[in-house]
């Protein structure tokens, strides 16, 4: 739950202990405050004169009519240092808050689209550190300075004149950042209210519950959503785990057919029987559903408790890397850039398609490559027998792992490129976009040897008795908690020992000066990849392996407080704009579970079990192809069933979305003429 007023001024006392007349002013008399709270840092970059940090602050502190961001600003020590402090006052929180469409409390306890024009009617609105987060408050700074942008050509001042050109519409910030002028700008650490999340998330004995509001209020949705998921999804592999402990130890029954078919069972001996492999790959699809299904309506019970059930990004400013003809928008009128939807799906069709086609024909041939050396080695160490041929039988595997760890930098940097390329004007599509494009290859690069494996060489008893699926699980969740839990420890007992000191015993300034150590926080992309392939592993190949959810279960319940050590303590803190879902990965973990319908129904068909079980029935091999058609066609239908049974919205949500939409228009009505 969220912190009173009273607690929230203590604890952010320590933050609010710089001088106030050290502060630019603001014109605006509501927004005159004895105390400021500083919500972000400007890096700047080595030997920038106090010519250029001066108008830097001026930019800041402008008004919107004169090209300003109207906030508020801090040189830090002096005007030759090297850091600026930046504020929001009431009347620019406010009006942003109305811009990106953001819910708030109403004197009647129910939450409405905020309006600058109905200000009185929200609870707390005089009160800007109950009324918004601080996740919020800070975000608004970042959208404003985002918004920044010179109305003609200028030049920067105190800069030479080959590097300090800003074009017309060109935004600020970005450019002072690739001049390096600007060297990093990030959300402040406060201190107190830090440790009491950390209190009451990581630290706590409990194995389950976290503090959602306060990492809601304190990092902003996509932090909340994202640890929402994991524990909701976490606690789902209970029941998928009791299943395959039980599935994994009853008897496989005895095997029946000629020798060959003996010799496969043998192979095989470790599997579950065909009653199980049918109740598993059944399981499976029913399970991925109905989370799925049932995680939806949580994330939108969360987006209206957080006030972003009716978020507005498309009419708010273009992100700052848009670009386009300069124009007035047909919708808001306001001049911007502007850029077609047909020429930026063309853009994604012609270019976009085709390049990570190219890069996932790249992982297919790199497949090929290892298979073809490593048949090549092997016939010559059969040959040869030396020791020499020995250590080749290893060359292939290395040569693969550089490939594909090079070939994914690269491809990172192109996924960058090409998302930058197709010109999105919102910032969540960008994302979006840039997600799914890396997420697409990721996947592809983690299951294509195990689809190959599967589906192309037709032994299941390999990924099982050779370990290849279980080393993967068990391999990669072993190093994954020693990075995320042994290598963090070191570093915040003994590397960050001195800093500790120095928030502790040193002046206010020097204290924010050790969050400019601290690296930035390399998002959330990495943490759901890690969950998308959990679930990958789990609803692909859980008929073949049943111990998968055993494993994952056990791995997550660690997750989830290394995961929230790890972003209080070790990195600054994180920008994040509001958000109602969790955008891309919801549908990728949707698209997935269709996915694994009929990567299940297949498993099933190759099965030696169920090849022993058709021929002791008297199936032909085309009979038992065409039953498998039918099962995965029917399991697709039934999913389909049960994800349109299932309403995405709780009817108490889909009521509060109307009462949000009725009283927004009837606001707009009273401000006609």
């Amino acid at each position: 739950m969220m912190a009173s007023a009273g607690e929230l001024e203590h604890k952010g006392s320590d933050l609010m202990s710089l001088k106030p007349e050290s502060w630019t002013q603001v014109s605006c008399p509501c927004c005159h405050s004895d105390q400021v709270e500083p919500l972000v840092l400007i890096k700047l970059g080595p030997k920038i004169t106090p010519a250029t940090k001066k108008w830097i602050i001026s930019r800041i502190e402008a008004r919107e009519t004169e090209g300003g961001a109207h906030l508020l600003a801090h040189p830090g020590e002096d005007s030759d240092g090297d850091i600026i402090l930046v504020a929001a006052p009431r009347c620019t929180l406010l009006r942003v808050t109305e811009e990106l469409g953001l819910c708030k409390p109403y004197d009647d306890g129910s939450m409405a689209a905020f309006s600058c024009h109905d200000r009185d009617s929200f609870k707390n609105v005089d009160n800007m550190q109950e009324f918004l987060t601080a996740a919020e408050r800070q975000y608004i700074v970042k959208y404003e300075l985002d918004s920044l942008h010179v109305r003609k050509d200028q030049h920067v001042p105190g800069m030479p004149l080959s590097k300090g050109l800003l074009r017309a519409r060109e935004s600020i910030f970005q450019k002072l950042q690739k001049m390096g002028v600007v060297r990093s700008i990030f959300p402040l650490h406060e201190k107190r209210s830090l440790d009491d999340l950390a209190k009451n998330w990581y630290t706590k004995k409990q194995l389950w519950g976290q503090p959602l509001d306060s990492i809601n209020a304190y990092f902003g949705g996509p932090v909340a959503f994202y640890f929402s998921f994991l524990d909701f999804y976490t606690w789902s592999l209970v029941l998928p785990a009791f299943l395959g402990l039980v599935l994994a130890f009853l008897p496989g029954g005895e095997p029946v057919g000629g020798a060959e078919a003996k010799q496969e069972a043998e192979e095989d001996e470790e599997g579950p029987s065909v009653r199980g492999l049918a109740v598993q790959a059944v399981f499976s699809m029913l399970w991925s559903t109905v989370v799925m299904e049932l995680w939806k309506r949580r994330s939108s019970s969360l987006s209206y408790y957080w006030g972003t059930l009716q978020l507005t990004e498309r009419f708010a400013e273009p992100r700052p890397g848009f670009h386009g003809t300069m124009g007035y928008s047909p919708i808001t009128g306001r001049l911007e850039p502007l850029f077609s939807e047909w020429h930026r799906k063309l853009r994604i069709g012609l270019v976009s398609v085709p390049v990570v086609g190219l890069f996932l024909g790249m992982v297919v041939l790199g497949i090929a490559g290892f298979y073809s050396g490593e048949a090549l080695v092997q016939g010559l160490h059969a040959e040869r027998g030396s020791i020499l041929t020995a250590g080749l039988l290893y060359v292939p595997s290395l040569v693969h792992i550089l490939y594909v760890n090079v070939l994914g930098s690269v491809y990172s940097k192109v996924a960058l490129l090409l998302t930058e390329y197709e010109n999105h004007r919102e910032e969540s599509a960008f994302q979006n976009h840039h997600t799914a494009k890396t997420l697409l290859f990721t996947f592809f690069n983690y299951f294509a040897i195990l689809f190959h494996i599967a589906f192309f060489k037709q032994r299941l008893a390999h990924i099982c008795r050779s370990g290849r699926l279980s080393s993967l699980l068990i391999v990669t969740q072993v190093i994954g908690q020693c990075t995320e839990v042994l290598v963090p420890y070191l570093v915040d007992r003994f590397i960050s020992s001195s800093d500790k000191n120095l928030q502790e015993d040193d002046p206010e300034v020097d204290r924010i000066r050790v969050q400019i150590g601290l690296p930035p926080f390399p998002g959330l992309f990495s943490e759901y990849i890690e969950l998308l392939v959990q679930y990958g592993y789990l609803s692909l190949f859980s008929c073949v392996y049943p111990l998968t959810a055993v494993f994952l279960l056990i791995n997550n319940v660690t997750e989830i407080r290394t995961d929230a050590f790890k972003i209080c303590r070790l990195f600054q803190k994180p920008f994040y704009a509001p958000v109602s879902s969790m955008g891309v990965w919801q549908a990728a973990f949707e698209i997935l579970g269709f996915v694994s319908v009929m990567s299940n129904c297949w498993l099933l068909l190759l099965s030696p079990r169920v090849k022993h079980f058709c021929l002791e029935g008297g199936f032909s091999s085309r009979n038992a192809l065409l039953f498998a058609i039918l099962v995965e066609h029917v399991l697709i239908l039934i999913k389909m069933i049960l994800a349109f049974v299932i309403p995405d919205e709780p009817d108490w949500v889909r009521r509060k979305r109307d009462e949000i939409e009725f009283r927004s228009l009837h606001a707009l009505n009273e401000l006609k003429p």
